[in-house]
């Protein structure tokens, strides 16, 4: 059974979703972006308030969230996976690159 009440997409450029409570493994979750239902299917246990990628997103490339690149790939994500520190690198604030 999918629903849509389990994450949310911020803006239409964004490559992840939010986890608006807590999502099981295996949950197949429907947002919308830009108007358009979209169909994951979840990899991990998705926390409340944790990010998940809506499709893959390859080593050193964006995460994008509000629009915004909130930081990189540190290795191959996979749509539905969950994207959090172990998967991805900060880059704002960091001075050194």
């Amino acid at each position: 059974m999918m629903s849509q009440k389990h994450a949310i997409v911020m803006n239409e450029k964004d490559n992840t979703a939010t986890a608006v409570e807590a999502i099981d493994a295996g949950t197949a979750v429907v947002v919308s972006v830009a108007g358009q239902d979209l169909a994951v299917a979840v990899k991990h246990k998705i926390p409340f308030g944790h990010k998940f990628a809506l499709r893959a997103i390859e080593p050193g490339g964006p995460v994008i969230k509000y629009g915004e690149t909130i930081g990189y790939a540190t290795k191959p994500i996979a749509g539905g996976e969950h994207v959090h520190v172990h998967n991805l690198e900060s880059g704002r604030g960091r001075g050194d690159k």
